[in-house]
């Protein structure tokens, strides 16, 4: 149903913004890649209480996160069984558990943008407010120790460029990729009161490709040589790359334009000035992997411990 239908919500208002006129016009919006519809679901009965929101490219990952997030904020018994949320559909996966809602948005920049296109119309229409958003993930490193925890300033191209470019109506449009720099600081203060990993700040470099659009040597295909691609990673470390991914400039893109207050927190699992392969036993990987969970989940639990005490 319509959240204007709905007792009660007559005069909702959501702080996360939908710029698309068109959406006033439908009866029905339905969230096709999440299996939901403004009609057939009571969206601000479902989503209404979220507050922070966690996104990552793996199913599974999200999934232990909602696990690992239930067991620290004390919500439900730990070894409660969490439902996929979107289970009518495979495109992705979705987990709640109090006010923290869990979601995976698969790999690449077309993958995630799809995803958050239905997430903000989610938020917006389940008449959230204040919500934090964050992406967890792995990452390669560059000039790091594996394992180090990076939390993003900026989000650059591969021409090391703070944008993204998409291509609407056969026309480029360019939109800003900053994130919110005191959000990032909060981060890293949590960091420092965990003191369990090396965590530090530094600009990400987006990349439409895991193969050649990231320098590497080991794909089917590769035109450049090993000098050509140490050159190049060097120049990425000049422009203040630490890491590299494949979502976050779409993801503060996104986020800027919604009104989310919005976070990049990946992990590196290698150093790419030294290889391009992984050569770790699961454990350590599995550990490693772990790391944006126990930072993110900390500063939620710290933001919910505070907004207990003014309450």
């Amino acid at each position: 149903m319509n959240p204007k239908d709905i007792p009660g919500t007559e005069s909702c208002s959501s702080s996360v913004f939908v710029h698309n006129p068109h959406l006033e016009e439908m009866n029905d919006d339905i969230l096709y890649h999440f299996g939901f519809g403004t009609r057939t679901h009571n969206l601000p009965a479902m989503f209404g209480d979220v507050k922070f929101v966690c996104v990552g490219g793996s199913p599974w990952r999200m999934k232990s996160f909602t696990e690992y997030i239930a067991a620290e904020l004390r919500l439900e018994d730990p070894k409660a069984e969490y439902p996929n949320i979107c289970a009518g559909t495979d495109r992705y996966a979705m987990y709640k558990v109090g006010p923290v809602l869990s979601v995976s948005h698969g790999m690449g920049i077309p993958s995630i943008a799809i995803m958050l296109h239905e997430l903000i119309k989610l938020l917006h229409h389940a008449c959230c407010t204040n919500v934090t958003i964050f992406r967890i993930g792995t990452s390669g490193g560059i000039g790091l120790e594996p394992g180090t925890v990076v939390v993003t300033k900026q989000s650059l191209d591969a021409t090391f460029l703070p944008k993204f470019e998409q291509v609407i109506l056969g026309k480029t449009v360019v939109r800003n990729t900053d994130l919110d720099p005191s959000l990032a600081e909060e981060l890293l203060h949590c960091s420092k009161e965990l003191d369990q990993f090396e965590t530090m700040a530094g600009n990400t470099m987006c990349t439409l490709d895991f193969y050649e659009g990231q320098a590497r040597l080991d794909g089917a295909f590769c035109s450049y040589s090993v000098k050509d691609k140490q050159e190049y990673l060097n120049r990425a470390s000049e422009a203040g790359v630490c890491n590299i991914e494949m979502e976050s400039s779409v993801f503060a893109a996104m986020c800027k334009l919604s009104g989310l207050r919005a976070a990049v927190v990946c992990v590196t699992l290698l150093d790419r000035l030294k290889g391009d392969q992984l050569n770790v036993s699961p454990e350590v990987l599995h550990s490693y992997q772990h790391r944006p969970q126990i930072l993110v989940g900390h500063y939620i639990k710290k933001q919910l411990k505070k907004k207990a005490l003014c309450s």
